[in-house]
């Protein structure tokens, strides 16, 4: 048994849509299906039957976009500030 992956009619795999299926005993890989297996790290992954892979069909503006911005909290905000406050402070007050 081997599983095959689900690609829409664009060649965008379907995650969640993976069967099982069994070679062995004559069961064919239905359309739409491969049993090459997307890797991980791929944000919209995108098979190509020519060369029998998967590739990464994302944009790059895409991607950043799921990256959260880091925005530090208003506590490590005063901890910095503090910080700083300090090291003045033991510099005799000049930077």
């Amino acid at each position: 048994m081997v599983w095959v992956y689900k690609y829409d009619e664009e060649f965008v795999w379907q995650p969640g849509e993976e069967l099982l299926v069994d070679l062995e005993n004559g069961e064919e890989v239905p359309e739409s299906y491969t049993s090459i297996q997307p890797q991980n790290g791929l944000y919209i992954a995108k098979f190509d039957p020519e060369k029998e892979e998967w590739h990464e069909a994302a944009t790059q503006e895409y991607i950043d976009d799921l990256q959260p911005e880091f925005k530090p909290s208003e506590i490590e905000v005063l901890r910095q500030q503090h910080a700083e406050l300090v090291f003045t402070l033991m510099m005799g007050g000049v930077i």
